[in-house]
């Protein structure tokens, strides 16, 4: 199985290039449905990377497949820029899945 990235910017792409992962660059949610799409008509992609931007700003499109289909698992990962969360979300996720205050 290989890893398919789908990133925002040439720099990410780039990068997953040079480390052996293939993937496109997507701008809207068109191109992100395409991609999608593509990525998982493809039975030899296992594993999908997409920017956490993604997942904020088209959660309809991710949640989807994270739903409907056990093969590709998709990983959301940070941009180039960082993560979106807050700095203490794995406290704040165990507190919210436990009700316990850590």
């Amino acid at each position: 199985m290989r890893m398919f990235v789908i990133a925002d910017n040439n720099d990410t792409l780039t990068g997953m290039r040079l480390a052996g992962v293939e993937g496109v660059k997507v701008n809207g949610r068109e191109e992100l449905r395409e991609a999608l799409t593509t990525a998982i008509a493809d039975p030899e992609i296992g594993i999908i990377l997409l920017m956490e931007k993604f997942g904020r700003e088209f959660p309809e499109l991710v949640d989807d497949v994270k739903l409907n289909r056990r093969i590709p698992l998709i990983v959301e990962i940070p941009d180039r820029h960082g993560t979106g969360r807050k700095p203490d979300f794995i406290t704040s996720y165990v507190n919210e899945a436990i009700g316990l205050k850590l």
